[in-house]
């Protein structure tokens, strides 16, 4: 390690440390985690899988989540919303997947939540990108020991009332920080990853919706 929370790879690279050079883990990071995203389809997996993942490592939640998508019809909320108790006992017993009832029903009901957000705003996409953080609520240098410190924010704790308000669960305010961290709504590839620049740059070319 060069740095606190920066790892070498095996090319020479310098990046965050999270994902411990393991391939798979590490292709997450290179070429997803952090990227400015607008598919509600994908926000809707980004959001549910970090629901999921409460509790484990998201290694585990990465590694099952082509099951994951087998399982509820590649997230798309239309179809899974639709979902029944045949659905649910066939999710329990699919050992692709975390079977946690209670995570399981949270993912039908989110569904339904997420069909009443996009006839309220236009998209998912357009809810979320419009809580986008400002300046003054990011740190200066992102540093290792500042994501550290704060895995929640003020504008996390923020969507995540606002989303329990509206009947979504799962979504506490650590839980919607990861998703905002994946999605891109804020970058979190600390100073010295050579992500960082590459996530900024899309970053200022990406269209807001």
């Amino acid at each position: 390690m060069t740095a606190k929370g920066i790892i070498t790879g095996e090319d020479g690279v310098d990046r965050c440390a999270w994902h411990a050079n393991l391939a798979d883990y590490q292709r997450y990071h290179d070429e997803e985690w952090g990227k400015p995203m607008a598919d509600d389809i994908r926000l809707f997996e980004k959001i549910c899988l970090e629901g999921f993942q409460s509790g484990l490592s998201w290694l585990t939640i990465l590694r099952k989540r082509e099951a994951f998508r087998a399982a509820f019809a590649g997230f798309d909320f239309d179809v899974v919303a639709q979902f029944g108790d045949d659905d649910i006992a066939r999710c329990l017993a699919d050992t692709g997947i975390v079977r946690h009832r209670g995570k399981i029903v949270s993912t039908i009901n989110n569904a339904r939540r997420a069909q009443e957000l996009k006839a309220e705003f236009g998209s998912l996409a357009r809810y979320f990108w419009s809580h986008e953080p400002g300046g003054n609520e990011r740190p200066k240098v992102v540093t290792w020991e500042a994501i550290a410190a704060n895995p929640t924010t003020p504008t996390s704790t923020l969507i995540s009332k606002d989303l329990k308000k509206r009947g979504w669960t799962f979504v506490g305010p650590t839980t919607v920080y990861a998703f905002m961290q994946a999605m891109g709504l804020v970058n979190d590839h600390i100073e010295g990853c050579y992500c960082r620049g590459r996530i900024e740059d899309l970053r200022r070319a990406f269209v807001r919706p």
